[in-house]
């Protein structure tokens, strides 16, 4: 509903400038089992991942629609799989990844020992058990990356060699006696 303000003019509802209202986060209870640790967490993909230190450790996904990668989604490496198995039965990977072999591994929703599994998987983060969590790559900024993308084009246009990171060696032709002196 609109207003009209002491000008006579009409001002906009409040309803749209309101904040918006957070989903509830999901599986709430892993948030609460890792709460010594002091989690972190932030939206991935329609997903809440939930950060210890500097590792994403979890990811908490429980779309509306019916899904089988609903659960706890733990992030690992491929190499770690076999080992976490007997620990977690039903672990399997993430249909919507694809098929390729991930480090991430779901927990689904629908197993019989989803909260018991979810938990142990907590234990073990509290435990500090190297195989759950991984330090995220460096993020490039759009700019940089664009920038990156638009020297290398350049540079093959050009026929240089162009330099890997900024403000290193300048970009060399073949043949530049120029080049040859530098280098």
């Amino acid at each position: 509903m609109t207003k009209r303000s002491r000008s006579g003019r009409l001002a906009p509802a409040d309803d749209l400038f309101a904040a918006r209202k957070r989903r509830p986060v999901p599986h709430e209870f892993v948030l609460e089992a890792l709460a010594p640790l002091g989690p972190v967490t932030r939206p991935l993909f329609g997903c809440v991942a939930v950060y210890v230190e500097e590792k994403i450790v979890l990811a908490l996904r429980d779309k509306p629609e019916p899904s089988p990668d609903n659960g706890v989604w733990l992030a690992t490496t491929a190499e770690h799989h076999a080992a976490l198995r007997p620990e977690f039965p039903s672990m399997r990977s993430i249909e919507v990844l694809g098929a390729a072999v991930t480090g991430w591994q779901v927990l689904p929703a629908d197993a019989p020992d989803f909260e018991e599994a979810a938990l142990r998987a907590c234990a073990l983060i509290r435990a500090g058990d190297p195989r759950i969590g991984k330090v995220p790559g460096e993020r490039r900024t759009r700019g940089a990356a664009a920038a990156g993308g638009a020297r290398a084009a350049a540079a093959r246009k050009a026929g240089t060699v162009a330099a890997r990171k900024p403000g290193t060696v300048a970009a060399k032709k073949p043949g530049n006696a120029a080049a040859k002196k530098r280098s």
